[in-house]
């Protein structure tokens, strides 16, 4: 099998893709043992070793049809399992054996998933010939340009990237929507092109296309790993004001955090104060954030006022709501406190982990 996988993966850096559908997809150089033998046991050829074959039972005319439904339905399980476990080699050859079978009907679905699976599996130039294939399929939609699109900001390839959205706005029914300008927008903050991101927005605007929280909460994530305080301002006045992508708790704790984190003490609590009046309501992991804050400037009454306030609204304390007490009282070496809160932890049935100790 392993022979098999090297000529696979040759086959597809060398040769184009052939375009008809009756041939493969990819050059697949076929296992001794029999597909049939494979997907059914019981019909190997061990089955005829005294050299005959088994007479037909009669009032089954559409053995044979049936034989193809079920062999049909079986790789498209074994397809689904290979993209599951990742197996982008034998998704390939069980996809290409798949077309073949006479009841196969092109579902974008499933092209987008091997599509994703090739980008995730370090493939974008492979999923590029995929994609060019499944046009011959008479599948063409946004979906499968976005899930191209995915698979080169996967791989860092933006400026081919961006080459697919030109293409997509001169296409009469596969414009780009907002989950394909979200998927490039998350690749140019993530390699630090903020100057992108400029573009895409006003391009999305003339279009009419609206960003939502989701996709801002990405870009308010990157300025946050930048320490781009002044854009995270601006960018949280902007959804406070919006109508389409409102702040929610994680814009939140995304803002908090990246000011908590550097010790911006001042700045966190506003955004946290602003954000709650807005109608934000924080949770757990919120002040979680707010403690870990807190005890790292040695600002213990504060510390201790939020974890009254998780009491008050019923939001359990959890290992790292702990976790952060307790590194906070050994920072001062103050044991009894540190002691205190982790009998009062086992005593809630938290478990606790071995660093603790």
């Amino acid at each position: 099998m392993a022979s098999t996988f090297v000529s696979l993966s040759s086959s597809i850096a060398c040769s184009p893709i052939p375009h008809a559908k009756s041939n493969p997809i990819f050059q697949v150089t076929r296992c001794s043992t029999s597909l049939k033998e494979v997907e059914f046991p019981s019909l190997s050829e061990t089955s005829f070793s005294d050299g005959k074959r088994n007479k037909p039972i009669r009032g089954k005319k559409n053995k044979n049809k049936n034989n193809d439904k079920a062999l049909v339905h079986t790789l498209a399980e074994t397809f689904t399992y290979c993209i599951h476990k990742k197996q982008w080699l034998k998704a390939l050859e069980f996809f290409d054996i798949l077309r073949e079978q006479p009841y196969y009907e092109p579902k974008e679905v499933t092209y987008v998933k091997l599509i994703v699976l090739l980008g995730k599996s370090g493939q974008p130039h492979c999923a590029h010939q995929l994609f060019d294939t499944i046009k011959e399929d008479g599948c063409e939609t946004t979906g499968l340009y976005t899930a191209l699109i995915a698979a080169y900001c996967r791989n860092y390839l933006i400026d081919e990237a961006f080459l697919v959205l030109d293409k997509m706005k001169n296409l009469p029914h596969c414009h780009p929507d907002v989950s394909t300008y979200s998927t490039l927008i998350k690749a140019c903050v993530n390699a630090l092109k903020f100057e992108l991101v400029g573009f895409l927005s006003e391009d999305m605007a003339e279009r009419s296309i609206m960003l939502n929280t989701v996709t801002q909460n990405i870009v308010l994530n990157s300025y946050a790993n930048a320490a781009m305080f002044d854009q995270i301002e601006k960018l949280l006045s902007f959804m406070m004001e919006s109508a389409a992508c409102k702040p929610d708790v994680f814009t939140m704790n995304t803002v908090i955090g990246a000011f908590g984190k550097r010790g911006e003490i001042v700045m966190m609590e506003k955004w946290y104060e602003r954000l709650c009046n807005f109608g934000v309501q924080p949770e757990t992991y919120t002040f979680n954030i707010l403690i870990g804050a807190y005890g790292k400037k040695r600002m213990y009454d504060k510390m201790s006022s939020v974890m009254q306030q998780m009491r008050k609204l019923q939001c359990q304390w959890t290992v790292a709501t702990y976790n952060n007490v307790i590194e906070a009282f050994a920072d001062v070496g103050d044991v009894k406190s540190m002691e205190h809160t982790f009998d009062q932890m086992h005593e809630e049935g938290i478990i606790y982990k071995r660093e603790f100790i």
